[in-house]
C-alpha cells in the first residue's frame, strides 16, 4: 500500500533510550530511502503508554561522552522525523509525556485515543529540566505562542480531550477505531502528488530544522553543562525514585 506501520516496543513504557532513538532512527531512514514508502503510521505495541519520554537512566550519573552521544541520538530522531518526506500519522493510543509528545508533535497529523486517563506534554518543567528550544519550536507551530508558553511554563500534561480542545492532537476517535482512522487519514494525505506535498512541508518546517542544525554543537554542549549540574542530578534521582516507589 506505499504505508508502514511503526510500532513501539520497548516494555514497560516505551522510554526513549540510547538503542531506542538509534533504531528509530536507522528504521526512519530505511523507509525514507524506500521510493515505494510514501507514509508511515506510528504507534505503541505496548497498552495504555505511546511513549514516556527520553530515558531519565541516560541522563543521571553518565560520562560526559554518554551524554554528548545520547543528545546528539535525539537530535538524530527528530531531525529525520520532522525532516521526513513521508507523511507521518501519530495514532497515540495512550499516555505521552515529555519525548513523547516531542515525536507525536513532529509528525504531520495527530490522532489521539478518547480515552480521559491517556495525556500528553511537554511536562519537563515538572523534573526541573527546560525544553530546548527545538522541542519549543515544534509545540508553537503546532498550538501557537500563548497556549505553548503557559503549558510549557507549567509542565502540563493534557488530558486527552482537553489536548484536542487546544489543537495539540487533530482528532479523538474510539481506541477500536484509531488504526482504521488512521489509515484513512493517510489515504486522504496521499492523494495528493507527493512532490507538491513534500515541497510544501518542507517551506513549512525548513526554519525550525535549519536553527537546529546551525547550533547543533552549541546544543549538545547546553544540554550536558545544564545536565550535569548537582541540582539537575538531584532531581532525576529524585524523579527515578519516586517512579520505583511507584513501581513497587
Amino acid at each position: 500500500t506505499g504505508v508502514a506501520m511503526m510500532k513501539f516496543k520497548s516494555p514497560p513504557v516505551n522510554s526513549l533510550s540510547l538503542e531506542f532513538l538509534t533504531e528509530f532512527s536507522i528504521s526512519l531512514e530505511k523507509l525514507e530511502n524506500n521510493r515505494a514508502c510514501r507514509g508511515v503510521i506510528i504507534t505503541s505495541a505496548v497498552p495504555k503508554i505511546f511513549s514516556s519520554g527520553l530515558d531519565i537512566t541516560e541522563m543521571c550519573g553518565k560520562s560526559m561522552e554518554h551524554y554528548t552521544e545520547f543528545w546528539r541520538a535525539v537530535q538524530e530522531m527528530w531531525l529525520r522525523l520532522y525532516g521526513s518526506s513521508m507523511v507521518t500519522v501519530a495514532a497515540i493510543n495512550g499516555s505521552s509525556p515529555a519525548g513523547g509528545c516531542l515525536v507525536a508533535l513532529s509528525c504531520d497529523y495527530r490522532i489521539m485515543a478518547e480515552n480521559p486517563k491517556f495525556s500528553i506534554g511537554l511536562n519537563e518543567a515538572q523534573l526541573g529540566i527546560v525544553a530546548p528550544f527545538w522541542f519549543k519550536d515544534t509545540f508553537v507551530n503546532v498550538v501557537g505562542h500563548r497556549i505553548a508558553e503557559r503549558s510549557l511554563q507549567l509542565g502540563s500534561l493534557h488530558p486527552a480531550p482537553e489536548a484536542h480542545r487546544l489543537g495539540l492532537v487533530d482528532e479523538l476517535v474510539p481506541e477500536e477505531k484509531l488504526m482504521e482512522k488512521a489509515a484513512a487519514v493517510m489515504a486522504q494525505w496521499l492523494a495528493l502528488p507527493d512532490h507538491a506535498r513534500q515541497l510544501t512541508k518542507t517551506m513549512m518546517r525548513k526554519a525550525v530544522l535549519d536553527r537546529l542544525l546551525a547550533h547543533r554543537e552549541e546544543d549538545i554542549k547546553n544540554f550536558i553543562s545544564f545536565v550535569s549540574k548537582e541540582s539537575i542530578q538531584k532531581s532525576l534521582r529524585k524523579y527515578m525514585e519516586m517512579l520505583k516507589k511507584r513501581k513497587s
